[in-house]
């Protein structure tokens, strides 16, 4: 199990959900996912929240769906 630390968000990526994004090569991306763990200095969001994140500003972790971003990366919480 990881540990988020500082402004540190671990966050599950939604397998459902893919966004295109428009250049010449037309990568398809995940930037959405749950929050699963927040670091002490995270303030904007909790566990459970469902969040969209700057695509390039994602370190993978070893196990699957896995990303690590800080609270900078965040671009929006989705509701319902």
């Amino acid at each position: 199990m990881y540990k988020a630390i500082k402004d540190r968000i671990i966050i599950r990526l939604d397998e459902s959900e893919e966004r295109i994004l428009r250049l010449p090569d037309l990568h398809k991306i995940r930037n959405i996912g749950q929050v699963v763990q927040v670091g002490a200095k995270v303030d904007s969001v909790k566990i459970g929240d469902k969040v969209v994140f700057h695509p390039y500003d994602e370190i993978s972790l070893p196990e699957k769906n896995l990303v690590v971003v800080r609270e900078k990366s965040l671009l929006a919480t989705i509701t319902d």
